[in-house]
């Protein structure tokens, strides 16, 4: 859901390598390792990839042979980047007048099918695609509405302002009309001022804004009016460095994170909406663990929540989500997948993770 720089990286391992193995059994050389830890995304990309147009040929005769060969299709898109895809994608409908998102539509199934549809979509347009639905949605409550929280507040200013262009291509208005005429006040409010913004980008901070900005949040929260227009244009208007400056100060100033705080205000959808900005702003690997924690713990599995927070972070994040994860719920993420998948679909999203299928 991010802006990314894709590198070319070599997966051969040479015979004095040492490999590791992740707490789930799969191996690791130290250099993909190394790569891995540097670039916070786990998707593999072999060194030699192969052109777009034999892509397409092998994806072409994993659709066309006796059954769908999904370990084909699972491993070359799930190596691939979003470049990569993007040029499978357009050689595919040239070579073959078909659409490759369609042909994967009709080919596969469950929770499977959304995975690899939602990988190989564009990265904006795969986000437009989930804020659509969420909005389509009859019940748009915090778990609906939560992908429209971290589109705006866990990617960069440039990446949302693509799912915006994205959205308005796709479905002839934009995601701010979308929302003004589908969520009500006062989640409309916040949600509107959220996706509507353009923030600098670069680490920018201001001491003095922090502690002025920290004082009115407080302000704010002590009279249980967070959705005063002066808050929403805070966590809507600066950018993420100096947001994170503001937090520490009034954790600093006030002794309690702010997202504690804003809680105290009552526990509706609105504060969760709050608590749940701060978080993506402030530290978005936490609110990764704990939507793919909350996706697989009790009975059932929530896949729809697994599959986004996989693979809308898989290039951007998921080693500090990992990391994160065994923080807060001292356990290991991979596993916990492990167990509460099957079949293609827990290869998908393993494969994302950085496992060898």
């Amino acid at each position: 859901m991010s802006s990314f720089s894709f590198k070319s990286f070599s997966w051969k391992k040479s015979k004095s390598s040492k490999s590791s193995k992740s707490d789930s059994g799969h191996s690791f050389s130290s250099e993909e390792e190394r790569f891995l830890t540097e670039n916070m995304g786990t998707v593999r990309v072999p060194e030699i990839v192969p052109s777009p147009a034999d892509d397409c040929d092998t994806l072409k005769k994993a659709f066309d042979g006796w059954g769908t060969d999904e370990k084909a299709l699972i491993r070359i898109l799930g190596q691939r980047n979003a470049a990569q895809r993007k040029a499978i994608r357009e050689t595919y409908l040239e070579l073959y007048n078909e659409s490759l998102i369609d042909r994967i539509n009709s080919e596969l199934s469950g929770d499977f099918r959304k995975a690899a549809v939602l990988w190989a979509y564009d990265p904006a347009e795969r986000d437009a695609r989930m804020a659509h639905e969420a909005l389509r949605s009859y019940k748009k409550g915090i778990h609906e509405l939560q992908v429209l929280v971290e589109i705006a507040c866990a990617t960069s200013p440039h990446h949302l302002m693509a799912v915006r262009q994205a959205y308005c291509s796709l479905y002839d208005c934009s995601l701010e009309e979308d929302i003004f005429s589908s969520v009500s006040m006062p989640l409309r409010k916040l949600l509107v001022g959220l996706v509507s913004s353009f923030r600098h980008d670069k680490e920018v901070v201001e001491s003095f804004v922090a502690d002025s900005e920290s004082d009115l949040l407080h302000d704010a929260i002590k009279v249980k009016q967070i959705n005063r227009n002066g808050v929403i244009w805070i966590l809507s208007t600066r950018n993420f460095f100096q947001l994170r400056a503001t937090f520490a100060c009034y954790k600093q100033k006030y002794g309690n994170p702010i997202d504690q705080d804003i809680m105290k205000c009552g526990t509706s959808d609105l504060e969760s909406l709050f608590k749940m900005a701060v978080w993506c702003i402030d530290s978005p690997e936490k609110h990764f663990a704990k939507v793919i924690h909350k996706a697989i713990v009790g009975l059932g599995t929530d896949e729809d929540s697994l599959t986004r927070a996989i693979v809308s972070r898989a290039e951007i994040d998921t080693m500090k989500i990992r990391e994160e994860y065994s923080k807060m719920f001292k356990s290991n993420l991979e596993k916990d997948v492990i167990g509460d998948t099957s079949g293609d679909y827990k290869d998908m999203l393993m494969i994302l993770l950085g496992a060898k299928v």
